[in-house]
């Protein structure tokens, strides 16, 4: 079953916005399903996310697609797809700080339209693990970037998952080996998947053996192979470009 671009995008950006880091008030909005007025909710909600939406607009006009809630827009977004190779990558960085200013830390290292961008040649944080605030650092940078991994098991509302995380080796960031973390698919009955049993009841949007999305403490999404295959890439090719401007800055 396809999924529309409103949905698409309230289950990545509504772990954050819970949190309070990015987007408006009230992450509750984002939780909303099937009716067309709560699809227009989280339209409405999605468009006062200052960063996310500048990046679906700029993805949306490349690629001559009106509408940048498009679930092809917002998959590129956070995923990844052909539509990031539209955008030019020196043009989006100019873009982006006509639109944000000289936001603090940035590195603001050219790259695709990514949300791995924003994390880690935006924000600060990069720059932050450089100047020795290590460990929260890297954490930060783990728990923001889209994760990808293997279900291995499912305990009451958390799944346990075999996934790569960011180490840093030698003054550089890289995924490390598979190791086990968990992940929340609901929380005091909330969840960003379908997970209605036919009885009413609520049950796991995953089984053992999914590969999923994962961004904060939540599952936001069950990946066919070549969605973790394109945020693989797209992660790979961030990290590698995140560690050139490492390189550089370290003379």
């Amino acid at each position: 079953m396809n999924t529309s671009g409103t949905t698409l995008f309230a289950r990545y950006a509504y772990p954050p916005n819970e949190l309070g880091y990015c987007g408006p008030d009230d992450a509750s909005v984002l939780l909303r399903r099937g009716s067309a007025a709560a699809q227009d909710q989280i339209a409405e909600h999605a468009r006062q996310f200052e960063g996310a939406w500048a990046y679906l607009e700029i993805i949306a006009e490349a690629a001559g697609i009106a509408d940048p809630l498009d679930a092809r827009v917002v998959e590129a977004y956070w995923i990844g797809n052909e539509l990031l190779d539209h955008v030019d990558q020196n043009s989006l960085v100019s873009t982006l700080r006509e639109r944000f200013g000289d936001q603090a830390g940035a590195s603001w290292v050219p790259g695709p339209p990514h949300h791995g961008f924003q994390v880690f040649s935006v924000y600060p944080w990069v720059g932050l693990l450089r100047r020795g605030t290590g460990d929260v650092a890297l954490s930060v940078l783990e728990q923001c970037r889209i994760r990808w991994g293997d279900v291995v098991a499912i305990e009451g509302e958390r799944v346990r998952v075999q996934a790569r995380s960011l180490v840093v080796a030698d003054g550089l960031l890289e995924l490390g080996p598979a190791l086990e973390q968990t992940a929340a698919w609901s929380v005091d009955g909330r969840t960003l998947l379908p997970a209605e049993a036919a009885d009413g009841s609520l049950a796991p949007p995953v089984s053992v053996g999914d590969q999923i999305a994962m961004h904060w403490d939540w599952v936001c999404d069950v990946l066919s192979a070549a969605q973790v295959a394109q945020l693989e890439l797209r992660t790979t090719d961030q990290l590698a470009r995140t560690n050139a401007g490492l390189r550089a800055a370290a003379g």
